[in-house]
C-alpha cells in the first residue's frame, strides 16, 4: 500500500535570504480641553522699559515657534526641529508662542531640558495661555512676556486619565519639578515661588505681606497680575512686559528695527505628518508585513505599493521630528542596492547582502536618533535606546502579522498564494513508494530543471516531477541536476553536466 505524501512546500529559504527578506522588509521599510473666562484686555499697560538687546554689523535673526494645543510629542517635534534650524541659522534669539492648555509630563520635562541647547535668548510669549505643563515650558525661558488677555499657572500633577497622582509619587514629583524649576529660574526673584504656588495647592504665597495665594488653591496668573512689582528694589512678579503682538515685543526689543523674524510655518503635509509621527514603530511594522508578502508572492503588485507607502510615511514622520535626513535616504538606498546585488546578480556571495543589510539597519537607526547641530548630543547607548525599541517593536508587529495570517488562512487561497506549493500527483505521490527509501532511491541520479530553483523550485528525473532545493546557489531553468541527497523533507540537488 503506497502512501500519500503531501506536496514540498518551496518556502524554504536559505539563510541568509529569509534573514534579508525579513530586515529588508522592516527597513523599506491629549489634546486637554481649557474653558475659562477671558480677561477684558482694555486697559491693559504695555510693558515696563525693556533693554535693548546689543546691536551687531549684521541683523540679528529672531525666531519663532509656535508651541500649541496639547503638549504632547508632536510639540516636542517641532521645538526640536525649530530649535536645529535656529541653531543652523545661527539667531541670537528665539520665541515660543504659547496658547497651550497643558499635556504629558515627560515631553514637558524634555521641551525644557532641549531649550538648554540654544544658546541665544529663549524668550516665551503667552498668547493667550501657558496652563500646566505650558507654565513650567515658560518658566524654562529666560523672558516672559504676556499678551494682553494672556493666563499662565493651573498646573498641578494629574495622571493622564485626569484622576489625582498618588500623594507618596505626588511629593516626588513636585520636589523634583520644584529643585528643576528653581535652577532654571536663577536671576528671578520671585518666578520659582510663582510656579510653586501654580501647582503646589498646600503652598500659602506672600510677598511683603501681601497675599498671592492661598493654601488649597491653584494660581493663575493673569497678564495684569504678571508685571505687578514687589520688594525692594522692585522687581515684577513673573513677566518682563505686556505686548499686543510678538511683533510689538521685539519692536521694544529691538528700537532700531534692526533685526529679522522668521516663523516656524507648518505646510499641510507636514501637519499630516506631524499627526502620523506617533503612529511611526506601526507604519514601519504594518509596512514591513505588506513587503515581506509581496516578496512571497510572485510579480509587484498591492501589497508592495502600500508596504513601499507605509514606509514612506515612516520616514516622513521622522523628517517632520527632525531626526532623518538626506544622508538616511542615501545610506539606505546604497544599502538596498547591495542588496538587490546579493538577490540577483551575485547569490550566494553573501558580502553584498550582508553590508546591504547593516547599511539598511544603520540608516533606519540614523532616522530616528537625535543628533543636534554641532556635535551637542555625542552618540551613546542613551540615543539608541528609543530607535531600537520602535525597530523592535516593528518587528514584533510584522512577526505577528505573519503568525495570524498563517493561522488564519492555513490552507486558504490567501496562503496558497503566498506559499508557493503544488501537488504532483505524477511526481511524489506516485514515486515515494510505501517507504522513505523510495526518495533515497533518487541519490545519485540526474535530472532536469523545469522551473528556476530559487533556490526552490520543481525538478523532472525519469519523467517524474519533483520540488527540490538548490544545494549552492540559485540554479536556473533548463539546466541539468545531480540529487545529492534526500529525505520526506526535501530534495538537494547540486549543478552538474550532462554527462
Amino acid at each position: 500500500m503506497f502512501r500519500t505524501i503531501s506536496a514540498i512546500r518551496t518556502a524554504r529559504l536559505t539563510f541568509l535570504k529569509n534573514a534579508s527578506i525579513w530586515v529588508c522588509v522592516s527597513l523599506l521599510a491629549g489634546s486637554i480641553g481649557l474653558i475659562g473666562s477671558e480677561l477684558d484686555a482694555d486697559g491693559a499697560d504695555e510693558a515696563e522699559v525693556v533693554v535693548p538687546l546689543e546691536q551687531s554689523e549684521e541683523r540679528p535673526l529672531v525666531y519663532v515657534i509656535p508651541v500649541t494645543e496639547a503638549i504632547d510629542q508632536t510639540n516636542l517635534f517641532i521645538l526640536r526641529r525649530g530649535l536645529k534650524e535656529a541653531i543652523r541659522n545661527k539667531a541670537s534669539a528665539i520665541v515660543l508662542d504659547l496658547d497651550t492648555p497643558g499635556g504629558r509630563l515627560d515631553i514637558c520635562l524634555e521641551m525644557m531640558e532641549i531649550l538648554d541647547y540654544f544658546e541665544g535668548l529663549t524668550i516665551s510669549y503667552v498668547n493667550p495661555d501657558a496652563i500646566s505643563a505650558g507654565a513650567f515650558i515658560a518658566a524654562a525661558s529666560d523672558q516672559i512676556f504676556f499678551s494682553p488677555r494672556g493666563k499662565m499657572g493651573a498646573a498641578a500633577v494629574i495622571q493622564g486619565t485626569g484622576e489625582d497622582v498618588p500623594e507618596s509619587a505626588k511629593m516626588k514629583i513636585e520636589s523634583y519639578l520644584f529643585a528643576h524649576v528653581r535652577q532654571l529660574s536663577e536671576g528671578h526673584p520671585y518666578r520659582a515661588e510663582v510656579i510653586r504656588a501654580m501647582f503646589d495647592a498646600d503652598y500659602r504665597f506672600v510677598i511683603d505681606e501681601v497675599l498671592i495665594k492661598e493654601e488649597g488653591t491653584l494660581l493663575t496668573v493673569t497678564a495684569k497680575q504678571s508685571i505687578e512689582a514687589y520688594g525692594d528694589p522692585k522687581e515684577p512678579l513673573l513677566a518682563d512686559g505686556i505686548y499686543e503682538s510678538i511683533e510689538a515685543l521685539l519692536e521694544a526689543l529691538y528700537p532700531s528695527g534692526e533685526y529679522r523674524m522668521e516663523r516656524f510655518e507648518l505646510t499641510y503635509s507636514e501637519t499630516w505628518a506631524k499627526a502620523l509621527a506617533n503612529w511611526a514603530p506601526i507604519l514601519l511594522g504594518i509596512g514591513m508585513l505588506l513587503l515581506f508578502i509581496e516578496f512571497k508572492t510572485p510579480g509587484f503588485g498591492a501589497f508592495g505599493i502600500a508596504g513601499i507607502g507605509m514606509v514612506g510615511l515612516f520616514f516622513i514622520s521622522q523628517n517632520l521630528a527632525g531626526l532623518a535626513g538626506n544622508e538616511a535616504w542615501l545610506v539606505f538606498v546604497l544599502g538596498l542596492i547591495a542588496f538587490g546585488i546579493e538577490l540577483f546578480v551575485l547569490p550566494g556571495f553573501f558580502v553584498f547582502g550582508l553590508l546591504g543589510l547593516l547599511m539598511m539597519v544603520g540608516a533606519v537607526l540614523f532616522a530616528m536618533v537625535d543628533f543636534w547641530p554641532g556635535g551637542i548630543s555625542p552618540l551613546s547607548f542613551e540615543l539608541l535606546q528609543i530607535p531600537l525599541k520602535n525597530l523592535a517593536l516593528s518587528f514584533g508587529i510584522a512577526l505577528m502579522g505573519a503568525l495570524i495570517l498563517a493561522r488564519l488562512f492555513k490552507g486558504s487561497f490567501v496562503e496558497r498564494s503566498l506559499v508557493l506549493s503544488r501537488s504532483l500527483n505524477s511526481g511524489m505521490d506516485e514515486a515515494v513508494g510505501g517507504n522513505a527509501g523510495s526518495l533515497n532511491d533518487l541519490i545519485g541520479k540526474k535530472g532536469r530543471t523545469i522551473t528556476r530553483l530559487n533556490p526552490t523550485g520543481i525538478i523532472e528525473i525519469e519523467g517524474r516531477q519533483y520540488e527540490a532545493h538548490a544545494e549552492i546557489n540559485y540554479i536556473e531553468k533548463d539546466q541539468f541536476v545531480l540529487v545529492c541527497s534526500a529525505d520526506h523533507f526535501k530534495i538537494d540537488v547540486k549543478e552538474c553536466n550532462q554527462n
